[in-house]
């Protein structure tokens, strides 16, 4: 027997070798194939052994509970936002009953269903209230282009002696045609005006044919359709800046409550 055959026939060991497995002869060699018991348990289990299927679950979990988590913080942030915009606001407004300048009565359940711009004033006034109750007048007709009729303006007096309802009723024709006065006896006036935090300086036995000025506070609220306070815009608000602030406001009712109105 040469000693190329000899070698042909040896036994294939290894410090790891249980067992062998003959291959087929080849034109070109003879030889065998050796498997150790580790290579048969991983042809066997493969690569998803207890450890990685273990590794594998606890990850799923911790995903699942990482996005469960997630999900809730956003869902409060949401929550918390739409708690400031209500906690977070002053309380203004508040119960009233009063007589618009076409002697009907008008009470605070009037202002429900509508955006209401909100403004006290009086007028003898001299220019401001007429600036005022011209930049509301530009400022419906700009936002109803966009809305339609879901505005609603009120005028209130901060002078009653002085502002009857044929008073309000002929100073209001130069103004917006929806604009809506109101005006009352002193005491109510007065409740009004302290709901809304609005300062007055008439007094309450002024004299209705008198000649004197009112010192008052100068501002339009902007009340949503629940007659919920949203903004008081001051003299120095531009038209253009009331109405982008109310077109963002109703972005935002809409977003909440599914409305507009």
């Amino acid at each position: 027997m040469s000693k190329l055959h000899f070698r042909s026939l040896r036994p294939c060991f290894s410090a790891r070798t249980t067992g062998c497995q003959r291959r087929p002869n080849t034109a070109a060699t003879l030889g065998r194939r050796c498997f150790t018991s580790g290579a048969r348990d991983k042809a066997t289990v493969g690569v998803f052994t207890p450890k990685a299927a273990a590794l594998f679950v606890a990850t799923g979990v911790g995903l699942f509970y990482y996005f469960r988590h997630e999900k809730q913080k956003l869902l409060e942030q949401r929550q918390k936002e739409l708690e400031s915009r209500s906690v977070g606001r002053p309380h203004v407004g508040g119960p009233f009953t009063l007589t618009t300048h076409e002697n009907k009565s008008f009470s605070d359940k009037d202002l429900l269903g509508k955006w209401n711009f909100v403004y006290f004033g009086f007028t003898n006034c001299p220019d401001i209230c007429p600036a005022e109750l011209d930049k509301i007048g530009a400022v419906l007709t700009s936002l109803e282009k966009d809305y339609g009729s879901i505005f609603q303006p009120v005028f209130i007096s901060v002078d009653p002696a002085r502002d009857s309802i044929s008073q309000m009723k002929t100073y209001l024709d130069d103004f917006h045609p929806r604009i809506i006065g109101l005006t009352g006896d002193y005491a109510t006036v007065k409740s009004t005006c302290k709901a809304y935090r609005v300062y007055f300086s008439t007094p309450p036995n002024a004299d209705p044919k008198g000649d004197y000025l009112v010192d008052h506070s100068i501002y339009v609220y902007l009340m949503d359709p629940n007659g919920q306070f949203v903004e008081a815009f001051g003299q120095s608000s531009t038209p253009d800046e009331v109405v982008e602030r109310v077109k963002k406001e109703i972005s935002e009712f809409e977003k909440e409550t599914g409305r507009k109105v």
